[in-house]
This record gives C-alpha cells, sequence and structure tokens, in this order.
C-alpha cells in the first residue's frame, strides 16, 4: 500500500513539476525564441540544464523552507493531498490562459493543512508574506530607476541588430568544425545575441532555484523521497513541459503577449531574475512572473516620467500620462535631459498590455493561492 501511496506522490509531483515547466519556460525563453535567436528546442534543453543547477544550489533552501519550516512534517497522504491541491489551483489558472503564481499556490496549499491540523509555522508565513509584499515593489522601483535615469541612454546607443541567414556557419578544414560569422553576422550582433541567451539561462536557474520546490517540498519534507531524488524528480518533470506544454508558452510570451522590445525584455530578465534570486538564497518561494510584470511596469513609468521633473511629478503637474506603452517608442539618438524631453517624442500607438488582461492575472494571482489555501484546509478539517 505505501508503495502505491508513493507512486501516486510522484505522479501528482509530476504534474505539478509539467505544468511550472510550461509556464516557466515562456517566461524565461520566450523573448529569445520570439526574436529567432533561439529554436524552441534548444531553449527546452538549455531550460532543463539550469533550472536543475538551480535546484540543486539555492533550490535546496526552498525547499527546507516549504518541507519543513512551514509546518514541521508531512505524512504521504498529506504530501499527496497538498500537492494535488496546488495542481488543481495551477489548472483553473492555465484553463482561463493565466500564469497562475506556482510558489503562492504551493504556499497557500501548504498553509491551509498547517491551519488545519494546528502545525503551522505562523512566523515562518507571515516571513515569506512581507516578501512577497517588498519583492513586486524592489521590482517596480529598480525598473522605474532604470527606466528614468538609464534606459534612454542605453536604448540609443545599445541595438540588437539581427542579419538574414545563421548567426554562424562552420567550415571543416579539419575533423573538428571551425566556427565563422555568418553571411551579414557582425561582431556586435554575435556579442549581443550570446548576451540575450546568457540572461535568458540566468532566469533559468532562478526559476529552477525558485520553482523545483513547488513541485516536491511536500514529499522530501514528509521523508518520503531524499533531498536529491526530489531535486531531480522536479527538473525532470519541469523539463517535459519545457519540451512539451511549453512550446506554446514560448511562442505566445515572444509574440502575442506583448511588443516589449528586446532591450527592454533584457533590462527585464535580469532585474526580475536577480530578485528570484535572492529570495531563493534566502529560502522565500517567490513568483518569477510577478517580479517580471512589476519591473515591466516600473520600467515604462520611469521612461514616461523623464518628461517631468520630480517636483513637477510630486505636485502633480507632471507633462505627460504615465503609462508603460512608452517602452514602445523610439529613443532619439540625443535623449534630452529629464524634464526637457518632448512628450509627443515618446508618445506611441502601439499599446504593450491590456489593461483588461492585467487586471484578469492579478485577479488570478489572488484566486489562486486563495482557493488552495481554503480547500486544503476544508479537506484536512473534515478527513
Amino acid at each position: 500500500m505505501l508503495d502505491v501511496l508513493l507512486l501516486l506522490g510522484v505522479l501528482v509531483a509530476t504534474f505539478v513539476g509539467f505544468n511550472i515547466g510550461g509556464s516557466s519556460t515562456g517566461v524565461a525563453w520566450g523573448p529569445a525564441v520570439g526574436a529567432r535567436l533561439i529554436n524552441k528546442t534548444a531553449a527546452a534543453g538549455l531550460m532543463t540544464v539550469f533550472v536543475f543547477v538551480g535546484g540543486w544550489t539555492l533550490g535546496r533552501n526552498v525547499i527546507d523552507t516549504l518541507g519543513g519550516d512551514l509546518v514541521p512534517e508531512f505524512s504521504l497522504t498529506a504530501s499527496i493531498v497538498v500537492l494535488a491541491f496546488i495542481g488543481l489551483g495551477m489548472l483553473v489558472a492555465n484553463v482561463y490562459g493565466v500564469p497562475v503564481s506556482t510558489s503562492m499556490t504551493a504556499v497557500g496549499a501548504i498553509s491551509g493543512y498547517g491551519f488545519a491540523t494546528n502545525t503551522l509555522d505562523r512566523a515562518a508565513l507571515g516571513g515569506i508574506v512581507v516578501w512577497w509584499l517588498i519583492a513586486p515593489i524592489v521590482g517596480f522601483w529598480c525598473g522605474s530607476l532604470i527606466g528614468r535615469y538609464i534606459y534612454p541612454y542605453l536604448d540609443s546607443r545599445v541595438s540588437i541588430p539581427q542579419s538574414e541567414g545563421p548567426l554562424l556557419t562552420y567550415r571543416w578544414s579539419t575533423i573538428i568544425p571551425v566556427p565563422q560569422l555568418g553571411p551579414g553576422t557582425t561582431i556586435r550582433e554575435l556579442y549581443s545575441t550570446v548576451l540575450v541567451l546568457l540572461i535568458a539561462c540566468y532566469m533559468s536557474f532562478s526559476a529552477g532555484a525558485s520553482n523545483v520546490a513547488n513541485a516536491v517540498a511536500p514529499l522530501v519534507g514528509g521523508g518520503s523521497l531524499d533531498l536529491e531524488v526530489g531535486i531531480a524528480l522536479g527538473t525532470v518533470a519541469i523539463g517535459i513541459g519545457a519540451f512539451t506544454i511549453a512550446r506554446r508558452t514560448m511562442e505566445s510570451v515572444g509574440n502575442d503577449i506583448t511588443d516589449l522590445p528586446m532591450l527592454a525584455a533584457m533590462v527585464v530578465m535580469v532585474v526580475a531574475s536577480t530578485i528570484t534570486t535572492f529570495l531563493s538564497w534566502i529560502g522565500i518561494p517567490m513568483s518569477l512572473a510577478m517580479a517580471t510584470i512589476m519591473t515591466i511596469i516600473g520600467l515604462g513609468w520611469g521612461r514616461a516620467t523623464r518628461t517631468s521633473t520630480i517636483p513637477e511629478l510630486v505636485t502633480g503637474e507632471a507633462k505627460t500620462n504615465v503609462s508603460v506603452d512608452t517602452l514602445a517608442a523610439e529613443t532619439p539618438a540625443d535623449p534630452q535631459p529629464i524634464g526637457e524631453e518632448d512628450p509627443g517624442e515618446i508618445s506611441t500607438a502601439t499599446q504593450l498590455f491590456d489593461p483588461g488582461t492585467v487586471v484578469r492575472f492579478v485577479s488570478f494571482w489572488i484566486i489562486g493561492p486563495s482557493m488552495a489555501t481554503l480547500l486544503s484546509f476544508s479537506f484536512f478539517i473534515l478527513f
């Protein structure tokens, strides 16, 4: 009977990891795939490798938090039920096409179990919630400072050119192929492409550091799986999702959801990944999607407010309507100082985000974890 329950637990954990892989791979690799810098299969392979590295290193800290700090111990049955509610919360959001926070859903389901059994460490939960409030604010203000003071100068000097044809070709003068620049490829294009791919690998690492725990922490915390085995299981499950359902999410993120310029996407990815990696280091599970979206909003806000000085913003005399859509506007070769930039120069007809979609995303970030918490609490109270 125990073997059957363990097998069921592994299957449920694999299902959770599979969904995590489908969502996180789109966030990490969508921009690079959309820009045709890498194909989906190679992106999925790199995602899997760096998820494993993130899970094996910093991910251990998050597993300790979810698998031991919030609730002292899990029975195998409790682990299965908690993982099932995590998967259910994700499934509901996926049906509506919303990238729900797996970290928040996992904490919600585990907390529901802890509340029902009176084993929840409320101090540990409070520490996680405090960081959930701080991290989006940090992402917003990092993005806004970069957008206001740095981004226009980067945008005017740093471009990411893309030539037709392959980036590299290979000359077989010996038994070892010698790489050389493709037709039309410049050194600048090569360096820019490598930088984009390195940033995507960094984002994959941060996703693994935070999200592997969401799939296996209850099983590891309850002693049903060894830590190393759990990390391997979570990696494999996320990798399966990366090679299958993530092909659609990479296409959506790269081409359908937003027209965010590649330079802006690189800035956002670095900031959001750094926030997530830091929190994983201190053992706090964090939503990579939430950090990403708040950084985008901050970057757009900072870019738009360059037309006004700080006193004008404080007194409400700003010269422009603040909007993230300004990121799609072309930056002049010589950006004007803050307060002297013409609002007409950064106006754009491109709408990066549908406000209704943003409201729907935020709503499900609240509904998904809340539902997981209530269902888990109700189940353990009743049964």
